[in-house]
């Protein structure tokens, strides 16, 4: 999908996004093949950005078998720089989040920077927000969540666009049950970061001070 400009930014954007890799770690030569983005502005989906990308980097079988992208379907997608380029222009100054922020974050840092491009944008992370919010789901896998909290699944698991509109449908309710009844509650990415990060022993403190 083309990247749409937004020239704009608001508090309430938030740009939920979702790579899919050669591996594990940029540094040790894994590079993404897949990147989608779901912009969501006040709880609302307001656009979308998806892309194959190719690096050069061989995609392993089983990579591909999880996946379902292989070294053919890379071979003629756009390059990294301008996918990567697209994208940046695409989530502008919004702040992120992912699913499992730690291994998103740092695919989104290195493939930037291969563009020559800054990544300065906060990452706030589903798994360790559903941690601290839903200790009683069977496991903080996103599938897993998506079935607990009843959310649709979206199109195949283990393709970025998938994962992402999960991720954002995810995000959505966590930023429901933060709002609470009222619907009066914080549930800006400032207070996601704040939540994510309190300790577990502490976290009905700090959402009673909300």
């Amino acid at each position: 999908m083309p990247a749409a400009a937004h020239t704009a930014t608001s508090s309430s954007r938030i740009a939920v996004i979702d790579f899919e890799t050669t591996g594990i770690s940029p540094q040790m030569g894994d590079r993404a093949t897949e990147v989608a983005i779901v912009l969501l502005e006040a709880g609302q989906v307001v656009d979308r950005f998806q892309s194959l990308m190719f690096t050069g980097a061989y995609i392993p079988a089983f990579i591909s078998q999880l996946t379902g992208i292989t070294n053919e379907m890379v071979r003629n997608a756009p390059t990294a720089v301008q996918v990567m380029s697209d994208a940046a222009r695409f989530v502008a100054g919004a702040p992120m989040v992912a699913h499992n922020a730690a291994f998103d974050r740092k695919f989104w840092q290195a493939e930037l920077a291969q563009a020559g491009l800054a990544a300065p944008h906060p990452f706030a992370c589903t798994v360790m927000l559903s941690r601290r919010l839903y200790p009683q789901a069977p496991n903080h896998q996103l599938g897993t969540l998506v079935d607990f909290h009843r959310l649709p699944r979206t199109g195949q698991a283990h393709r970025a666009l998938a994962d992402a509109e999960m991720a954002a449908a995810l995000l959505c309710r966590i930023q429901q049950d933060l709002r609470g009844p009222s619907g009066t509650g914080r549930a800006d990415h400032d207070w996601l970061m704040q939540v994510q990060a309190c300790p577990k022993a502490k976290i009905g403190r700090l959402l009673a001070s909300a």
